[in-house]
């Protein structure tokens, strides 16, 4: 099974693998969902496969801070079910409604977020 293509989950967000050797992958990420640390972006991948596992991470410094996201996931029935954690650095946030925003550091409680995609092979 060869991993390379490329990959659009349920938000349209993008991964496309563009080597794989030796069990090792690579690519790129671009997510879909607006309010992500680099949104707009298309980020360098890397990762691991092996059977019907995969996983691979990528980081960018984006609009706010630094952000990076990892995920893991398994092939069944033709889609990539993917779990993600992402970590941001910082976040915008305004002092009061009606203020402009400023980013903002995070405190490490609140720097972090988990959840689940699938994605289906496009090309």
């Amino acid at each position: 099974m060869s991993w390379l293509g490329t990959w659009r989950n349920q938000y349209g967000s993008v991964v496309e693998l563009t080597s794989e050797e030796g069990g090792r992958i690579s690519g790129t990420f671009r997510t879909a969902l607006e309010d992500s640390a680099f949104f707009g972006m298309t980020v360098p991948l890397f990762g691991a496969c092996r059977g019907d596992v995969i996983g691979f991470t990528c980081a960018a410094e984006g609009r706010v801070g630094a952000a990076a996201v990892s995920y893991t996931g398994i092939l069944r029935d033709g889609k990539l079910e993917m779990l993600w954690h992402t970590v941001a650095d910082a976040a915008l946030s305004a002092e009061k409604e009606g203020a402009p925003a400023r980013a903002r550091k995070l405190p490490a409680w609140r720097a972090f977020g988990t959840s689940l995609d699938s994605f289906e092979r496009v090309s």
